[in-house]
């Protein structure tokens, strides 16, 4: 019984320091609109998902800064056999992130807010199987630049962000780029 009010106690500490530093934990989720552009890959965005946190931190009352931590999936099908060192055609490929993106909040109004930064993406699957060699085919990390606008309603938080990758995910010898946009759309809750 102890240890429950002295974690009751904490947990109110912890609510009232984070409401005077203007301090919010969001959890989010939603869906990525995505593909990947080179000669290797289908040209048409495909739907996936992506979930985690981010934390609203607000310097003032019209500049803040949002770290977050994102699960990001990327989906994608081949079509051209043997472009880039035996690229299998007609594969489909998964990968999944853990994507950090580190976003300036720029707050218009109490109800609309525009995010823009730049997010590292750590690849947490290797695709092996795109390869006839069963090679790896995509770098380990990703770096992309990410713009958006969320509305605020209450603890609803509503957002759409574009993320343009600014360096190759492919780790071949080629000269093609295998570089990621995503379109972004989702919801979340400010849990505090």
């Amino acid at each position: 019984m102890k240890k429950f009010f002295t974690l009751l106690a904490l947990f109110f500490l912890f609510a009232n320091i984070t409401e005077a530093q203007k301090v919010a934990l969001v959890a989010k989720g939603g869906v990525n609109l995505a593909k990947i552009s080179g000669i290797d890959f289908n040209d048409s965005y495909n739907a996936s998902l992506h979930a985690g946190g981010s934390v609203e931190i607000n310097l003032s009352k019209t500049f803040g800064i949002q770290p977050e931590v994102l699960f990001n999936q990327v989906k994608t099908t081949t079509v051209n056999a043997g472009g880039s060192l035996g690229v299998l055609a007609n594969q489909d490929v998964q990968l999944n992130y853990l994507s950090i993106p580190l976003l300036l909040r720029v707050n218009v109004s109490k109800f609309l807010t525009l995010n823009v930064g730049p997010e590292y993406s750590i690849l947490i699957n290797q695709g092996n199987t795109l390869l006839t060699n069963g090679a790896n085919a995509f770098k380990d990390g990703n770096f992309a630049m990410v713009g958006g606008v969320q509305l605020n309603i209450n603890a609803l938080r509503v957002y759409g962000r574009y993320n343009i990758g600014l360096s190759s995910m492919q780790d071949l010898t080629t000269k093609d780029n295998w570089k990621c946009q995503t379109i972004q759309l989702g919801v979340g809750f400010k849990l505090f």
